[in-house]
């Protein structure tokens, strides 16, 4: 998303956090597969998600389900702005673009619409971006281009006069 977000009038600040160990590198195969796309992590470690973390975010962003779950065990609050990547984006492209008048946690809020916490209690991964840790390179190729495109279309979504978005 970084790419997306550079130029943006919003000022825009983007954290990583997970459910695994703080302080690890990420893995050879990540940034083999990010080096394309001038993104040089070799100086990221994990962090790992805590409720302090979630109180300043704006949006949670989950890969899966699980990420989302965790985040609402954490900080309860943080639910009606916690998404699945997948769902996020789906939900959005339903509601529509944010409007010229419309603020950020607006279009999340409508974004949010009639979710119910009960939601996260269902035990599908339909949508979930699969991990590819541990696999062969080519799926981390595929998971880092399924991220670009959502990344793309929720840029689309939330600057739509600014990334010239249209659905």
């Amino acid at each position: 998303m970084t790419r997306q977000i550079r130029d943006l009038a919003d000022p825009v600040q983007v954290s990583s956090a997970g459910v695994l160990d703080a302080g690890l590198p990420v893995p050879e195969e990540v940034s083999e597969v990010m080096a394309p796309f001038g993104i040089d992590l070799s100086g990221h470690r994990s962090q790992r998600m805590t409720a302090s973390l979630l109180k300043s975010c704006d949006l949670v962003v989950g890969m899966g389900r699980r990420h989302v779950q965790e985040a609402v065990l954490l900080d309860p609050p943080c639910w009606p702005q916690a998404f699945t990547f997948k769902e996020l984006v789906r939900r959005g492209e339903e509601v529509g673009a944010r409007r010229p008048d419309q603020g950020v946690r607006s279009w999340i809020e409508s974004v949010q619409g009639d979710r119910s916490r009960a939601s996260l209690a269902r035990r599908s991964t339909a949508e979930d971006i699969a991990d590819p840790y541990g696999k062969p390179l080519d799926q981390y190729a595929s998971t880092v281009a399924e991220l670009a495109h959502l990344t793309s279309r929720l840029a689309g979504l939330l600057w739509p006069d600014e990334v010239g978005y249209s659905m």
